[in-house]
Formats: C-alpha cells, sequence, structure tokens
C-alpha cells in the first residue's frame, strides 16, 4: 500500500480514486516543452496548470487569499457569502461536484447551505493534485460528517467519467479558472460538461469581469511579488521533474492587459541572452534578451457573453449576481434539452 493510500484509509467516508498514471505529470510535461517552447522568438508558450506543482500551489493560496491587489477571491468570496442560501434553494443539490477543488476553501458557504437545506449527501472533489484533496478531505469530513466524500485525482479539462452519484447535482467551477481557456477550449469545456449533467442539474460559474486595466494589472503584478514568485514558478517545476537548467532568477514577470480580447496575458522576459537544456529530450532552448515566454491568459467577461457560451452549450442561465462592486459575477446554470455533440 502506499503512503497515500495509508494517509486516506482511516478517513471517515472518504474515498480517493487517483486516475492519473504515476508517471502523467512527466509525460504531460515533456509533451507541453516539445510544443510550446520549440517555437522561434516570440512565440514560445506554456500552459499554467504547471504553476500549481511544489511550491505553487501554496503561492497561489497566499495570491487568493492575503494578496491585497488580488480582489478575485474575495469578491466571488462575498458573493457566496451573500447567496449560498438561494443556491441552496434553488438547486436542491443532493451532490456536489467541484472541478479544480483544490483545497476547497470557496465551497464551504455552499456545503453549510446545502447541509442547512439536509438536501446534500454527496461531495465529490475534482483536482490534479492527490495531495491537495487528501488535505481537503482530512477537513471537511471533521467538518460535514454527514456527507459521504469522493476524491477523484484527475484533469478535469478532460472528458469527465463521474461515480454513480444522486441528482440533482450541481457542478461548481470558480474562481474564473475558465478564463485560462482560449475561447475553443472554452466551448469545448462546456460541451463536454454538459455530456456529464443530467436535465435539471446545475452548473455554479465564476467569472471575473471585464473592468478598468488599472484595476486589473496589480491584480497580477503585487507589489510583494507573490504572482511573480508563482509565474517563475513554472521554471522551477521543468527543473525538478524534467531535470531542465532554466536560471528562474534570469527571468522577469510581465504582465499585459489585451482590450481588444479582452484578457490579461502573463509572461516571463528573458532578462539576458541564456539558453536553457531538458537533458531527458535532448533540447537546447535559446532566449534572447527581452524574449518572452507566454505562460498566462486570463480572460476576462460580460454577462452576456456567459450567457451566450453556456447556452451554446446547451445550459440556460438561470441567476446571475455580481459582488457590490461589480468586480465578479458568479452564475448559475441549468441543463436543459440534450447534450451536444
Amino acid at each position: 500500500m502506499s503512503s497515500l493510500a495509508a494517509s486516506v484509509r482511516p478517513l471517515r467516508r472518504f474515498a480517493l480514486d487517483n486516475r492519473l498514471a504515476a508517471d502523467h505529470a512527466a509525460a504531460e510535461l515533456r509533451a507541453d516543452v516539445l510544443a510550446g517552447l520549440v517555437q522561434p522568438a516570440g512565440n514560445k508558450w506554456m500552459p499554467p496548470k504547471w504553476f500549481y506543482l511544489g511550491e505553487g500551489s501554496d503561492d497561489f493560496e497566499a495570491i487568493a487569499t492575503a494578496v491585497p491587489e488580488y480582489y478575485l477571491g474575495r469578491a466571488e468570496s462575498e458573493i457566496l457569502r451573500s447567496r449560498s442560501d438561494e443556491i441552496a434553494a434553488l438547486t436542491r443539490a443532493s451532490t456536489l461536484i467541484e472541478l479544480g477543488s483544490g483545497s476547497s476553501q470557496k465551497t464551504h458557504q455552499l456545503l453549510t447551505a446545502l447541509t442547512a437545506k439536509q438536501s446534500l449527501r454527496q461531495l465529490v472533489l475534482l483536482d490534479v493534485s492527490a495531495s491537495a484533496l487528501v488535505g481537503a478531505g482530512t477537513h471537511l469530513v471533521d467538518a460535514y460528517p454527514a456527507l459521504a466524500i469522493t476524491a477523484l485525482v484527475d484533469d478535469y479539462t478532460a472528458a469527465i467519467d463521474l461515480p454513480q452519484t444522486s441528482g440533482p447535482r450541481l457542478f461548481c467551477f470558480l474562481g474564473s479558472s475558465i478564463g485560462n481557456f482560449t475561447p475553443a477550449e472554452r466551448a469545448l469545456f462546456l460541451r463536454r460538461l454538459r455530456k456529464s449533467m443530467a436535465p435539471g442539474d446545475h452548473l455554479l460559474l465564476g467569472t471575473d469581469l471585464v473592468k478598468a486595466e488599472k484595476y486589473l494589472i496589480p491584480a497580477y503584478a503585487d507589489a510583494a511579488g507573490v504572482t511573480c514568485r508563482f509565474n517563475r514558478n513554472l521554471l522551477r517545476v521543468m527543473n525538478d521533474i524534467l531535470g531542465a537548467d532554466f536560471d528562474v532568477e534570469a527571468f522577469e514577470h510581465e504582465v499585459r492587459w489585451d482590450p481588444e480580447r479582452e484578457q490579461i496575458n502573463m509572461f516571463l522576459r528573458s532578462s539576458v541572452d541564456q539558453i536553457a537544456t531538458v537533458p531527458c529530450l535532448d533540447l537546447k532552448i535559446p532566449f534572447a534578451a527581452g524574449e518572452l515566454l507566454h505562460t498566462e491568459t486570463c480572460a476576462k467577461f460580460r454577462k452576456e457573453g456567459v450567457r451566450t457560451e453556456l447556452s451554446v452549450a446547451g445550459l440556460a442561465l438561470e441567476k446571475w449576481w455580481e459582488d457590490e462592486r461589480g468586480r465578479f459575477g458568479l452564475s448559475l446554470a441549468q441543463a436543459v434539452g440534450v447534450a451536444a455533440d
């Protein structure tokens, strides 16, 4: 028995199902390096999912909870505090399914409201980090002892194979994580998610809203440099998993607002001419001084755009809430009709 499995077994009403192969992270990372870092100067990219490994998960918790410039988590929590009872009454969910759950801090208000309604019976957490799921499960089984909690270690951006659960179900995708997808990726994600839903199930979706650049840039370039460290963690992950030799301190954190596409773009800028090597791929990656490596897109949304994207996927917008300052939107949509192919 693995040490991870041993740590899970004693927990009450908690089951961990690890669906990822032991070498999943290394294999995916190698594929992303070969796809994104062999591009010519000015076109290099890496997906943001690699921020969260190692020290990155702690950095993100710090960003979401303690960085004053990063308003997203506070704005979403404000809505959840004021609307969770309403959400519980509207959905009467027997099962709550959280995608990209991490520590599950965001859903406590919902869990409390749903258990108070005596409707909730099961909680399903889905994340790529087994350690984050074990940590969340350890806390949640004590806080909600009547719930059966299942944790799935899996990639929620792929087709989702959920365990048998009772309906109605409430799917949660919070934190504006959907903003990390391109429009085509969002459409595919929502179609796949709709296929996992039955008519009458609901989706609770968090979306950061379009606003002035002067509010957006500081949220991703905080004065204390926590987001810079988070961005650079991508390089540490490649060094740790693939044995690469990226000089972490030789890359600077850069954030830009694209008003045409209404999205924040994050980059790592090489401060010197340098060559990074990835021995396991027999790869040498040149960077010129000033060259950018694109690491994240954070799309910002408008209510009608969200309504349209949901509708195309077979999800009807029922409720829309914003925080008092109109910075963040939380939508509740119901699965209707037949799931699109």
